[in-house]
């Protein structure tokens, strides 16, 4: 089946309004230079929980949570995803989806199949490679945006401000995009740098940025 990372058995915020079990995939083809989970990067550091075994544990949560919901690393990078999918569903439970993008052939199968989808927006699209380390992460997540903006899947935009690379400029850029396709909400989280010893918080965008974006799509703050 799918190489799972790790399993999150109770969120109550990674599908919102809802409760739910997060399974965290195995394997990443970015290398986001804020990464917050980098453990499940490489495609070979899987966890010894399979998927079997958690599809047992759904039976033992039925009517006390609402959605599953793949993150990671990167959910689209596992060939199998679609049949898991199908297996959480036909359990009763909601499915949701956290991802970049940037497999978008894979985008395309697994859209349909879910409930909701947390997009995440790097950078503006043109500048992507800066966040990602990856030369051609924006056109790829581009494509998987457009497919997302025109089908009938509820979704959530959001981006981490890892304000040392993404300038207002970029911010602006994206505002306007997301503007232009009916968008109206976007979720600007905090970035968090996790270093060995300590963590640092990176600045959001201070007030005048926010009024600015503001004019192109409404913006909430998301704080770690």
């Amino acid at each position: 089946m799918i190489k799972i990372g790790g399993i999150l058995k109770f969120s109550s915020l990674d599908y919102p309004g809802r409760l739910s079990s997060v399974v965290f995939c195995q394997g990443c083809p970015n290398r986001c230079i804020y990464c917050h989970n980098p453990e499940f990067i490489p495609t070979t550091n899987v966890s010894r929980e399979t998927f079997e075994d958690f599809l047992t544990f759904l039976d033992t949560r039925k009517g006390l949570l609402d959605a599953v919901v793949f993150s990671g690393g990167e959910p689209l990078m596992q060939p199998h995803l679609p049949k898991c999918i199908e297996n959480v569903k036909n359990k009763g439970f909601l499915v949701g989806l956290h991802t970049s993008g940037v497999i978008p052939h894979m985008f395309k199968k697994i859209l349909p199949l879910v409930d909701w989808i947390g997009f995440d927006i790097k950078n503006s699209f043109e500048h992507y490679g800066t966040i990602t380390q990856i030369s051609n992460s924006g056109s790829l997540a581009k494509q998987s945006f457009d497919m997302l903006v025109t089908s009938n899947t509820n979704f959530e935009i959001r981006t981490t401000i890892d304000s040392r690379i993404i300038t207002e400029d970029n911010l602006l850029s994206i505002a306007k995009i997301l503007q232009g396709n009916g968008i109206k909400k976007w979720v600007l989280q905090e970035c968090l740098l996790r270093q060995q010893n300590k963590s640092e918080k990176l600045p959001l965008p201070n007030d005048d940025a926010i009024r600015q974006l503001s004019q192109y799509v409404k913006i909430e703050i998301r704080k770690e």
